[in-house]
């Protein structure tokens, strides 16, 4: 199952001082964007990356159950400092079948009107 997920820094984790800056480039972001290339290699996150002018990621990520993404984004070194948002998706064709039986139950009224006397008129 794909996810995409967004990561944020929380406002309250934001470096204070230029020391605590280097630090937190040094120990969170370049070790986060290490793991997270080799995610994509291994084919766990396909697609997103970080967002531009933002201590953010957006992500799609592959994972087989709700535990796998959980152990995937606690591997990140710098999600105890993130909010996180996780949205499952769908594939377009699931969506299309789960799409017929609402259209088959819409053209049936559109029938039963159009066939009732004074109906559609």
């Amino acid at each position: 199952m794909q996810y995409l997920v967004e990561l944020r820094l929380s406002s309250t984790a934001r470096p204070m001082t230029p020391e605590e800056g280097i630090a937190f480039i040094e120990q969170f972001i370049f070790p986060t964007l290490e793991r997270c290339k080799k995610l994509q290699e291994n084919k766990k996150i396909l697609g997103g990356g970080p967002v531009s002018g933002a201590v953010a990621l957006a992500l799609i990520v592959e994972a087989e159950s709700a535990k796998e993404l959980d152990d995937l984004l606690t591997s990140l070194p710098v999600w105890p400092r993130m909010d996180t948002d996780v949205t499952p998706l769908t594939t377009f064709d699931a969506r299309i079948q789960s799409l017929m039986p609402l259209r088959a139950g819409l053209t049936a009224q559109v029938r039963e009107i159009k066939t009732t006397p004074g109906g559609g008129q």
